[in-house]
């Protein structure tokens, strides 16, 4: 069998250092849409340096993105078709604010393995922190077709109850033709968001947008809505990728607000509104 979960569980933690400077979380700012209007006092808090601060979800691709979702599939235990994956969710929990430019400690692991019955779903989580402490622990949930069924444990459920009355606000967020070709320069290499023969493969009728650059985009529109453009109030981000984005699509996002957190909900405008982020919650001061 391609997954050996005992194996993959048991595997000793890989551990590296990662870097970055202010260029790295500058492209990433432009690979999630800031910039847009160019000269927006608001938006060069993204692009110029000498005003940078840094989107949390950043901490997604520093270090160019490693692991990644096809870095967990190199761990011992795991051999699968590349094909067969999907990025399931994601959650980040930020321990404080992300320096423009740093070098840090990146241990990662298979935290665990799910049997879904139809799929198999790995938890890959990685631990960030540097000489002052701990800086982000993210867990990528990959979701890997055709490879359950081996009587393992099914894991929680992701699925939370629907927010609760009319959203507190709602924005649309246009993706251009080219931002997977420029997200994926953070470091996100798989063929399936550049190649279109890949992507027919993989089932699509053309490549997708990366789950967390829409990821990206969500959390820059809660900042910048609801938290006064101040990241540092950000403490963490989880969600649930429920469905495709294709570069060109317009993203309707809705937030239900409170003091201590946000419910968000994102669809792709263009497709009925069809599904694209589900139980996403922001927690934040």
């Amino acid at each position: 069998m391609p997954i050996d979960a005992a194996k993959a569980l048991a595997a000793e933690p890989r551990t590296g250092e990662i870097t970055w400077d202010h260029k790295d979380v500058q492209l990433y700012h432009l690979g999630v849409g800031a910039g847009i209007p160019a000269t927006d006092p608001d938006e060069l808090r993204y692009t110029l340096e000498s005003r940078l601060h840094v989107l949390p979800s950043f901490a997604t691709v520093a270090g160019a993105g490693k692991p990644g979702v096809t870095g967990g599939l190199s761990m011992p235990g795991i051999e699968v078709d590349l094909a067969r994956v999907l990025h399931g969710g994601q959650s980040l929990v930020i321990h404080r604010p992300i320096p423009a430019t740093g070098t840090a400690t990146a241990t990662n692991r298979i935290a665990a393995v799910y049997d879904k019955g139809k799929a198999a779903v790995l938890v890959l989580r990685t631990e960030v922190g540097d000489a002052d402490g701990p800086l982000w622990t993210n867990d990528a949930q990959i979701f890997i077709r055709g490879e359950g069924g081996w009587g393992g444990d099914r894991g929680p459920s992701a699925r939370l109850d629907p927010p609760a009355g009319e959203p507190d606000r709602v924005l649309e967020r246009h993706v251009r033709e080219d931002q997977a070709l420029l997200y994926r320069l953070s470091g996100d290499w798989n063929p399936l968001h550049a190649d279109p023969e890949f992507a027919k493969v993989a089932g699509f009728e053309r490549p997708i947008l990366h789950g967390l650059c829409t990821y990206g985009i969500t959390l820059k529109a809660v900042v910048d809505a609801l938290l006064g453009g101040d990241v540092t109030r950000v403490r963490s981000c989880a969600t649930r990728f429920a469905g495709v984005v294709y570069p060109g699509e317009t993203l309707r996002i809705r937030m239900w607000h409170t003091p201590e957190s946000t419910r968000v909900a994102v669809s792709a405008v263009e497709r009925d509104d069809a599904p694209v982020l589900a139980d996403t919650i922001v927690e934040h001061t």
